[in-house]
């Protein structure tokens, strides 16, 4: 009787810890996030571990290969009670340990009015179990990667194949020879984040001299630039607002280069290996949000139309000519 019963307790698994990942977005931000996101399930091979995002990258984190859990964030405003009352329960869930990638005004109130006591918090909410330490100068990247070391992340190398597979199975337009990918949208609300129209058309027609095809890429919402540029260099291929991210990751992968604006689809370009250049102007910050992957560099200049053709081909020759 006594060997059985200890057969049964040796056969009980320790409960799994609980760990709490929020993170919010954009899109650059949440791809900055892969490498913290593979250390935190290296660390914790059997834990529990949910995500916390919002609505437009819920999507992409059911793909994501680390998370048990995605939980939406609608970032309602404070007097919206019943959504705070939601939020207030999700965050007082029996978590072992939250990791906070956000580190918002927003994620400091959750910790101040909704954490419990006895929760292990990773983050910078003033007065944290765990505070992160002085990221002045740190790129987003690596600030994720140390705040998911504090919280018993492990070196751990991921890929992209979890999202290559994810991309829809039609072949990419003129696949038979070399292209590249320009991005030449971002954000409608920092139209001075955008590298001129011309400038890509520019170096679409440059492609063309080359025997490279372009393929412009970009949302809805970047519809009128996008389709300003191939007004000026026809011979671009517009896939507007016609690419998944899945689809995205994989265009990116295979292109010569990529060239694009401070937007999310250069990041996951530089994060899938291609060789990504980012523009630059003075609202962007490259020691905090400079795109990070095996090939990728930026150009950046003041105003950002400043950067000229020859800077980008100069940074694109640097690049590619880099042992991979």
């Amino acid at each position: 009787m006594l060997s059985e019963l200890s057969e049964m307790q040796a056969n009980l698994k320790t409960p799994s810890q609980r760990l709490l990942v929020i993170k919010h977005g954009a899109l650059g931000d949440i791809v900055q996030g892969f490498g913290a996101f593979a250390s935190l399930r290296a660390g914790h091979p059997d834990a529990h571990i949910a995500l916390l995002t919002t609505a437009p990258f819920v999507e992409l984190a059911h793909m994501m290969p680390w998370f048990d859990e995605v939980l939406i964030d609608r970032r309602a405003g404070v007097l919206h009670l019943q959504e705070s009352w939601r939020m207030r329960k999700l965050i007082r869930n029996n978590w072992d340990m939250i990791v906070d990638l956000q580190c918002s005004q927003r994620t400091g109130r959750y910790f101040q009015f909704f954490a419990r006591p006895d929760t292990r918090w990773i983050g910078t909410a003033a007065g944290c179990s765990d505070p992160c330490p002085d990221f002045t100068g740190v790129n987003n990247h690596q600030r994720m990667r140390i705040a998911a070391e504090m919280a018993g992340g492990a070196e751990a190398v991921h890929d992209m194949g979890w999202l290559f597979d994810q991309a829809a199975p039609r072949p990419v337009p003129g696949a038979t020879k070399p292209y590249a990918v320009l991005v030449p949208g971002c954000s409608l609300a920092k139209p001075q984040k955008r590298w001129p129209a011309e400038n890509f058309a520019a170096l679409a027609r440059t492609c063309h001299e080359d025997n490279i095809l372009v393929m412009l890429t970009g949302t809805t919402a970047d519809r009128d630039v996008i389709e300003m540029v191939q007004s000026l260099a026809p011979d671009a291929i517009n896939l507007c607002g016609q690419t998944s991210i899945a689809d995205l990751a994989r265009l990116t992968a295979s292109a010569e280069f990529v060239v694009g604006n401070d937007t999310g689809p250069v990041f996951l370009a530089a994060a899938t290996g291609a060789p990504t250049i980012m523009v630059m102007g003075p609202d962007t910050n490259p020691e905090m949000s400079a795109p990070t992957g095996p090939r990728c560099d930026w150009v950046r200049a003041t105003p950002i139309s400043n950067v000229s053709i020859d800077d980008v081909g100069g940074a694109l020759q640097r690049l590619t000519s880099k042992p991979v």
